[in-house]
This record gives structure tokens, C-alpha cells and sequence, in this order.
């Protein structure tokens, strides 16, 4: 037996043995996602359920309905705002919502509240924004009486928002991140809408936002599959705001699986993956789920890279629906179907993700693939260079050059430099390419998909 696991191990060639990629952790990331806490995350959730029901059109009452979870919210969010350092401000941006005829009956005074950590480079206007719904609903979407606790859909996602404020606001970073609670998002996208189209007249440089809508439960109805090791991530393929000219280079690329969202839903794979034990990352090729949508739509129509995050397994019974009994079957959506240590690995992903992408320098400027003639000639045409500029905010002590296989759906292999060009031989014909800036402390940027020039 000795001898015959010898042999074995002289037959596994050295290449192999060294190809096994290396996992490398930032530890001031580590230890944030070690401070994340289940009991904190049940304990908001005990009290968010508590105000009974969460829809935008609930009346005003001191401790029942959508105001006073908001207040509720707020003064979270203004306690963590004492240990900051003064980077911590706390709002609820209100505004008028007029009566539509479908979902809101009488105009209506919505708000968004809102946790604004600011960055500590002035020169870094870069803002990343994370987002939960904070309403609720039941059956009826009109219905405003009944108890609605919305512990999933999506208390799961506010809970979260709230534990990575929490967490977040004791560091500092380069860049912004906004922690965002909407409403409205149950009556039609409505808060997420408002902000979205705030941010594009304000001229907000939004890097990234992260919808988290259902994140905090692992069984679903019907087939009664059990996983609290997987998480959904959707992306746009073609963008909602994609224009005439982003179309044509999209053609002549064929780039319509490189989309900024898509390359955002990587960076949160692999960032993802990489600090969260026992957890998967699915990447899914839509903008949401079939035929639905999420309060990062209308970010990505007004432009920006947007994604949702949302559990692998949906339980239907437990979503848009009145508290009962029926055919043996419990309906409602209710803290006891929360699944809290799931919903500590998906909270962990999102404090990855943003840590690491407002610590790192912002995206290498003109990344381009040189198809001139001093660039591709008979002697190198399997060859591919590509070309870029440093990024604009930030340092960036070198760059990462990304290649994948055309049909893969993740990067394959990386190719450091310090400078910001890189011949690599390999086909262009075969290979899909894309770079992104690494900063001092080894945190990366999102990927820049090269556009060609001659």
C-alpha cells in the first residue's frame, strides 16, 4: 500500500500540485465579518416585526405601521452614529408620492432611510449604495390593516442593511457607502425609483449598488429543498439604459454577458466566495427572477451598475401573503421561518463586497484591446495587448488582467503587472479579457471590459 501511494504521488505532476489557488483575506475585512452577530440580526428582527404591519400606505400611529418603523430605523442608525467619528449621518429623505389609481390610493408621503458613511479621501467622490425595502404586504397590496409582519420579504434584507451599518461605521474608507432602507417597493419599485432618479439629476458618481431582497431564507415550498450554502445573484446582460452607440461596441465585442452589472455579480462572486466559508455564489442571467423585479431596476434604467442579491430557495407561501392555515399549509411570511445563520453568510457577502470595493482604487480609465497595426501584425495575431490608463481616484500599486474562456461565466486566470499594458499570448478569437486595479492593502477594483481601437 506504501509503495503504491509513492507511485501515486510521483505520477501527480509538480504543475498541478502548483497550480492550487491561494486564498488571501484582508484582515481588517476578516474581522468585520467575524463581529456579524445572529442574536443582533434576530433581536432587529424581533422588533421590526413588532410594529405589526410595514405597507408605504399604513397610517401614522406612535408604535404600529410604516412611520414608526422608520423611526425605529433612524434612531439605530443615529446610535451607530456616536461611536463614527462624526463619519456616520443618518436621514429620512421624504417626498410626496402622488395617487396612481393601482397602488396608492391618495397622495402619500413616502421616505427612504438612509445611512450616509462618508469617505474619508476628498479627492474620492465614489458612492456605493446597499438597499433593503423596509414595507410589507399581504394578500391584498391595498390592505393596510392586517397584520404584516414581512420577516423575509424583507425584514431579512433591512436586518442585514442595519448589522452592516452597525459593523461598518466604526472603520473608515477611501469612498462612500450609502446604507439604504426604501418603501414603496411593494406599491411599484417606488422608493428605490425616487432615489435612482435623485442620484442621476444630483450627478452622484454611483459606483455599485446591492439590492437585498430576501436573503433570509433556505426551504422552499413545494419541492421542500433545504440549502442555506447557496445565494442568487441577478445581473443585467444588455443594459435598460444601453444607447445606440453602447450597442453597436456591445455587437462588435459580442459583450452581452460583460455588462458593469455583470461584472459587479462576479466581483461579488469571487469576493464573496472568498471571504464566506460554506457558501456558494450563483451567478443568474437576469436582470431578476422570471417575469419580476427588484428595486436595483430602476438603477439600472437610470444608467448605473445594479444588482439584486436573494436566498437560492423561495418559499411562495410565505410571500405576499395573509397570516393562515389552509389545506394543511401555514401562509405568512414569519420570523420563525428565518433561517438566522443563513442570513449571517449572506449579511457577511454584502460587508465583503463593500469593504473591499470602497477600500480599493476606482476602475482603470480607457481600458482598451489594440487592434493597430504596430499592435497586431502576422508575426503575433494569436497574440492579444491590451491597454489602459490608471484609475482616476485611488492608487493602484498594479493591475489585475482577467481572461476567460468565451463560455465560461467566470474569470479564469489573472495576470499581474505594474505596468498599464500587457501583451498575453492568447487569441483574442478564443478569450474574453478584462482588467481591474489592485490597491496597496491587495483589494481589487471591479473589471473593466476593453473596448477596441486601432
Amino acid at each position: 500500500m506504501l509503495r503504491l501511494l509513492l507511485i501515486l504521488i510521483i505520477a501527480i505532476p509538480f504543475t498541478a500540485l502548483s497550480q492550487i489557488p491561494a486564498v488571501h483575506r484582508n484582515p481588517q475585512i476578516s474581522t468585520m465579518i467575524a463581529e456579524i452577530s445572529t442574536d443582533s440580526l434576530e433581536q432587529y428582527m424581533s422588533r421590526l416585526v413588532g410594529f405589526g404591519t410595514r405597507n408605504s400606505l399604513s397610517p401614522n400611529q406612535e408604535d404600529r405601521g410604516i412611520e414608526a418603523s422608520r423611526q425605529y430605523v433612524l434612531s439605530r442608525f443615529k446610535a451607530y452614529a456616536e461611536a463614527s467619528g462624526g463619519r456616520l449621518v443618518a436621514e429620512i429623505d421624504y417626498y410626496t408620492q402622488p395617487a396612481d389609481g393601482r397602488r396608492v390610493d391618495k397622495d402619500t408621503r413616502m421616505g427612504n432611510v438612509m445611512a450616509t458613511l462618508k469617505g474619508t479621501d476628498p479627492t474620492d467622490d465614489r458612492i456605493f449604495l446597499v438597499s433593503a425595502h423596509i414595507d410589507t404586504r399581504v394578500s391584498d397590496v391595498m390592505d393596510t390593516k392586517q397584520d404584516s409582519p414581512g420577516a423575509n420579504d424583507d425584514g431579512s434584507g433591512v436586518v442585514a442593511v442595519m448589522e452592516m451599518a452597525r459593523i461598518m461605521s466604526k472603520s473608515s474608507f477611501p469612498a462612500t457607502i450609502i446604507f439604504t432602507l426604501v418603501s414603496g417597493e411593494e406599491q411599484g419599485l417606488l422608493g428605490a425609483a425616487h432615489l435612482a432618479k435623485k442620484a442621476k439629476a444630483e450627478g452622484w458618481n454611483l459606483a455599485a449598488m446591492i439590492n437585498n431582497d430576501m436573503i433570509g431564507n433556505s426551504t422552499s415550498n413545494g419541492t421542500n429543498l433545504r440549502d442555506n450554502t447557496r445565494l442568487r445573484v441577478f445581473s443585467e446582460g444588455i443594459p435598460l439604459a444601453e444607447t445606440e452607440q453602447m450597442e453597436a461596441i456591445r455587437r462588435a465585442t459580442n459583450g452581452e454577458n460583460d455588462s458593469k452589472s455583470r461584472q459587479l455579480a462576479r466581483y461579488i462572486k469571487e469576493t464573496g466566495e472568498r471571504y464566506v466559508d460554506q457558501l456558494e455564489i450563483r451567478l443568474v442571467y437576469r436582470n431578476d427572477r422570471f417575469m419580476r423585479g427588484g428595486d436595483h431596476t430602476p438603477f439600472c434604467r437610470e444608467g448605473f451598475t445594479a444588482i439584486r442579491l436573494c436566498e437560492y430557495n423561495e418559499n411562495y407561501y410565505q410571500q405576499h401573503q395573509d397570516i393562515r392555515e389552509e389545506d394543511g399549509a401555514l401562509y405568512g411570511d414569519l420570523p420563525e421561518h428565518i433561517d438566522y445563520e443563513y442570513l449571517r453568510k449572506n449579511t457577511a457577502v454584502n460587508v465583503a463586497v463593500l469593504a473591499s470595493l470602497a477600500s480599493a482604487p476606482s476602475v482603470p480609465e480607457e481600458v482598451a484591446l489594440d487592434l493597430s497595426p504596430t499592435a497586431v501584425n502576422i508575426t503575433n495575431i494569436n497574440h492579444t495587448l491590451i491597454k489602459w490608463k490608471a484609475p482616476a481616484q485611488g492608487k493602484a500599486k498594479g493591475y489585475y488582467v482577467l481572461m476567460r474562456e468565451t463560455a465560461s461565466p467566470v474569470w479564469e486566470k489573472k495576470f499581474y503587472t505594474e505596468n498599464t499594458d500587457l501583451r498575453l499570448p492568447y487569441s483574442k478569437d478564443n478569450y474574453f479579457f478584462a482588467v481591474q486595479a489592485v490597491g496597496e492593502s491587495g483589494v481589487e477594483s471591479l473589471a473593466v471590459f476593453p473596448q477596441p481601437i486601432r
